[in-house]
């Protein structure tokens, strides 16, 4: 069984888009595209810096469309798709509840929305490796944090204001090690709670299709097999916790062998390697990467 997967908000790197604009059609898509978002999307993945797509309301579109243009570059069929946080977008319009346009229309809206829930007060998230599991959760939990990202392989992202995590730095779980993420905000936290509103509304005008492909949500790491069901968890997920281990368990319980990774890959397939033991898996970082990942679906 092969999976597509999408990555997340801090997967992006200045220019990681130059070596896929020489792809026949790539750019006028992009282009087309960069209408819907009301971004320079091309600029923005090939000569903006470090912080400019860093910010919410930019990251999230480009990320988005750099999922989509892969995935149509790849050309494959896969028998499961999922995505994490923002990649749910490209992964939904993947599988049919979405057309690309409409992703991105509500991309855009979930960005700057949560841009706007980022101002507010002074936020970030701390990636947390290693340390057992419990001992991790109730370390976010003294410190009043969120466990906003429960990625599975030892990896568990803390969400709060930045006073919170700098006492959390301060007092650290037992075999852990911290890092803080190039992040603009909580994520998937009660600070997102206005941006959730927000993108209910935008929502409300949108009729989605069922999944046409085997489609896991970060909310529990289950199949959802209804459109109104997917884009429904799709909006609370903005203040909710990402559960990738749960997709990663829903994976391994189907039998997935093969995972490639969308546009700018890497991070996922590094999850799926810790715990996903055998499963073969292809990050598509440059067009370089295609022919094997082709490969490994052939497999």
């Amino acid at each position: 069984m092969f999976v597509l997967v999408a990555p997340g908000q801090g997967a992006q790197t200045p220019g990681f888009l130059s070596p896929w604009l020489e792809l026949p059609g790539l750019a006028d898509r992009l282009s087309a595209w960069s209408e819907v978002a009301g971004l320079d999307l091309i600029a923005y993945g090939t000569t903006a810096d470090a912080d400019e797509i860093r910010d919410t309301a930019v990251a999230q579109p480009l990320l988005v469309a750099a999922s989509l243009a892969a995935a149509e570059a790849l050309g494959a069929t896969p028998d499961l798709l999922a995505g994490h946080s923002v990649g749910e977008f490209a992964a939904a319009a993947l599988a049919g509840v979405l057309t690309p346009e409409q992703s991105l229309t509500l991309i855009r809206e979930r960005g700057q929305a949560m841009a706007k829930a980022a101002a507010v007060t002074e936020t970030g998230m701390t990636a947390v490796l290693g340390g057992v599991e419990a001992d991790v959760l109730a370390a976010i939990d003294e410190h009043g944090l969120t466990p906003a990202n429960i990625n599975g392989a030892g990896q568990i992202v803390a969400a709060g204001t930045l006073e919170q995590l700098a006492a959390f730095k301060q007092e650290p779980p037992a075999r852990a090690r911290l890092i803080p993420l190039q992040v603009a905000g909580a994520f998937h936290t009660v600070h997102m709670a206005p941006a959730v509103e927000h993108l209910r509304e935008a929502a409300a005008g949108v009729t989605p299709g069922d999944p046409h492909t085997k489609l896991l949500s970060n909310a529990h790491g289950k199949v959802v097999d209804s459109g109104a069901e997917f884009l429904g968890l799709l909006v609370n997920q903005v203040s909710n916790p990402v559960r990738w281990d749960s997709c990663m368990e829903t994976m391994a319980s189907l039998g997935v062998t093969r995972m490639v990774e969308l546009l700018p890959g890497g991070t996922l397939t590094g999850l799926a390697k810790r715990a996903l033991r055998g499963v073969e898996s292809v990050a598509l970082k440059t067009p370089d990467d295609l022919d094997a990942a082709r490969e490994l679906i052939k497999s």
